[in-house]
């Protein structure tokens, strides 16, 4: 008997449209940063309530110049969750500062924003909270705390693309706002982010860390006065991220249709944890259960490969990584993102997949965890 035919985890929706635009951009000779570029900044602006945004070619990169926008340097001290993509930490590092973190809450497995106080010295100067799954963090209560402590905030959204805080889109508020467009994400461009840019921050200074930190004059002179990257976004991605908006509503409600479904007919007796139902904010980017304390994570995500079902990781607890032992974190220090990190599995979820895949799912579920 053949091995059915994989469900992936995830997979990106591009339309036929999309596909003639990127030829067309081929066509064009002009597939570096150019017109497609400052359209999708000019739609992508539009979301976020006409603030000034800047595409670049990944999220990653969106999170380090927001870092040196914010004048954060040695010395400085910047907090966040252990809980998330390395790239939140990472980029910490790369800026020539600290990252500290703090434990999550178990119920949204985004940073406990009540253990964050406890966590600030006189060095910290920001905070990078994420959006794991497309759940956004509580930003009423997050800036309120970051206006008492004077803080710079860096909204790790590289997962909330199309969620949604009091009814305001992730992105048409706050201070800095951090996106990714990277494959496996709700709107993609292939690879690549975008950076909403806060009143207090010239873009052109922006467009200056993207590009080598280059700046050109009206007379042909030029000039280079910051150390900036190579985080330019092509043309071409560009034409596929301006295909990808125009599904973006469907999409962000198909998701919550699938993950609605997840919700009603996974079997209570198989005692996963399942995540918080918010279908009012969160994008449902990801669907997220964690498994029974003591089962063989490995094992599972073998025997669903073998039902046809492809299951992800996402996160191991960061401050465990060789790394981040070596800058002197230790096992038991985060317990909440220890245990969530050791037991979550990423589920199918995809705006193409169909209830009768859900469905296949949840069989496949049964028959490798139901004794």
């Amino acid at each position: 008997m053949s091995a059915p035919l994989l469900l992936p985890f995830t997979r990106p929706s591009i339309d036929e449209e999309t596909i003639a635009s990127v030829a067309e951009v081929l066509r064009s000779g002009w597939i570096t940063s150019g017109p497609k570029v400052l359209a999708f900044e000019a739609a992508l602006s539009e979301i976020c309530g006409g603030r000034p945004v800047r595409a670049f070619n990944s999220g990653t990169a969106t999170l380090e110049v927001a870092l040196r926008l914010a004048g954060v340097g040695a010395g400085d001290e910047v907090i966040t969750t252990p809980l998330t993509w390395v790239a939140t930490a990472n980029v910490i590092l790369e800026v020539g500062a600290t990252p500290v973190l703090v434990d999550i809450d178990p119920i949204t497995r985004n940073i406990d924003l009540a253990r964050i106080e406890g966590a600030i010295t006189p060095r910290t100067k920001a905070l990078i909270p994420v959006d794991l799954a497309g759940l956004p963090v509580d930003r009423d209560r997050l800036y309120a705390l970051a206006k008492r402590h004077h803080l710079r905030v860096v909204e790790d959204a590289a997962q909330s693309f199309g969620a949604s805080w009091n009814g305001q889109a992730i992105g048409s508020s706050g201070d800095f706002v951090s996106f990714s467009f990277h494959a496996n994400k709700n709107l993609t461009t292939c690879e690549g982010g975008a950076l909403v840019l806060p009143a207090d921050v010239d873009p052109g200074l922006c467009e200056r860390y993207r590009l080598q930190g280059f700046r050109r004059f009206a007379d042909g002179g030029m000039d280079v006065d910051v150390l900036g990257g190579k985080f330019n976004l092509t043309d071409v991605a560009a034409a596929v991220g301006l295909g990808q908006l125009r599904h973006l509503h469907e999409f962000t409600e198909r998701r919550r249709a699938l993950a609605r479904r997840y919700f009603a007919i996974l079997d209570p007796a198989l005692n996963l944890e399942l995540p918080a139902q918010d279908f009012t904010n969160c994008n449902w980017h990801m669907f997220q259960p964690l498994l029974p304390a003591g089962t063989d994570r490995g094992a599972f995500i073998a025997a669903m490969r073998d039902q046809g079902i492809g299951v992800g990781v996402h996160y191991p607890a960061l401050h465990l990584f060789t790394l981040y032992r070596g800058l002197g974190f230790t096992a038991g220090q985060f317990p909440h993102a220890e245990s969530v990190g050791a037991r979550t599995v990423t589920l199918p979820l995809f705006p193409a997949m169909n209830d009768a895949d859900v469905d296949r799912v949840a069989t496949a579920l049964t028959r490798v965890l139901k004794p």
